[in-house]
């Protein structure tokens, strides 16, 4: 396929979707999304990709077609926001349905589809959380992509740190194919992905591994009192469950799953890790740069594809598309 398969991303972050299969060959022609400063991340990483900084609902068919030249895609990725279907939100709503239908936010996946079926790809590739198969929500997603001519449909649940990356992170990737790359032969730590980085300066030789937030010495004292695996507090989520934050890496395991919410704390240091440090347990490169303000570039990259996971479903998909021309 000369010049590689042509990419839209939806939703599309800081690119950490986009980077896997950039990096594997594919041309990535439009990202969409209505955060400014994702957007301008992306833009950095991606000078050749016409980035849109827009609310996807004002987005019209024509629009998408105009942008991207009527070229025909090959290919359509995409993360919408996972806080409607995720049982870390505690504000999800109780039925199911009404996370796809009445959220306002969960019914950004319908939006999606309406991309989908505009643009036609040959292949589409959906990420989300396993929560967004609960109930009968799998049923009605496979419902509205048939509307969209997508008969065909796979929920295909990967764990990233199958794949390479440095952090747990389990998604289901909604796609008209089955997407079953190979694993890795062993597993990153949290020290193999972090243990060659110095203490945190105002080097830019190093892009984004300024020094973190600092913390009160109340909780400096309880830091250094952690044991590696343990966390300073805990949340609740939807139905009461408690879910960790500020947890203490331990430097010789994977590290818990990396979320926009969520900070870590150093394993030898008494410090949060900066945000590159958080970058590199979610595979990102060096040269992949975040902007906006620390919590931002923090959401970023929590709220990522890691490159590791998306190289390899990138991959993986270009070996179909040759063998299907």
């Amino acid at each position: 396929m000369r010049g590689g398969p042509y990419l839209i991303d939806l939703f599309s972050g800081a690119g950490g979707f986009s980077r896997g299969f950039r990096d594997s060959g594919f041309r990535v022609l439009l990202a969409i999304d209505n955060d400014r400063s994702a957007a301008k991340t992306f833009n950095a990483n991606f000078p050749d990709t016409i980035v849109l900084n827009e609310d996807i609902r004002e987005v019209s068919c024509d629009d998408v077609l105009y942008l991207v030249g009527r070229k025909s895609i090959d290919v359509v990725i995409g993360s919408p926001p996972c806080e409607p279907f995720t049982a870390a939100n505690p504000r999800r709503l109780r039925e199911p349905l009404d996370r796809l239908y009445s959220d306002p936010v969960g019914s950004l996946v319908l939006e999606y589809v309406r991309i989908l079926e505009c643009v036609k790809p040959r292949v589409f590739v959906l990420e989300n959380v396993p929560g967004i198969m609960e109930g009968e929500l799998k049923q009605a997603i496979r419902a509205e992509l048939a509307k969209a001519g997508y008969r065909t449909v796979f929920f295909n649940v990967l764990r990233a740190e199958e794949f390479g990356n440095p952090s747990r992170r389990t998604r289901v990737f909604i796609s008209n194919v089955r997407i079953d790359p190979p694993r890795a032969n062993s597993r990153m730590t949290v020290w193999d992905a972090i243990g060659d980085l110095p203490s945190p300066s105002q080097d830019p030789a190093i892009p984004n591994h300024d020094p973190p937030p600092s913390v009160s010495v109340k909780k400096l004292r309880r830091i250094a009192k952690l044991r590696f695996g343990a966390a300073l507090v805990k949340y609740r989520g939807y139905g009461g469950k408690l879910y960790p934050n500020l947890v203490k890496l331990d430097p010789h395991r994977v590290a818990p799953t990396v979320l926009g919410s969520s900070r870590f704390i150093h394993p030898y240091e008494p410090r949060l890790l900066t945000v590159r440090e958080q970058a590199r347990l979610m595979s990102y490169p060096d040269d992949h740069i975040f902007l906006g303000g620390k919590d931002e570039q923090y959401n970023q990259v929590g709220e990522s594809v890691p490159p590791a996971l998306s190289s390899a479903i990138a991959r993986y998909l270009l070996g179909l598309l040759v063998e299907t021309p």
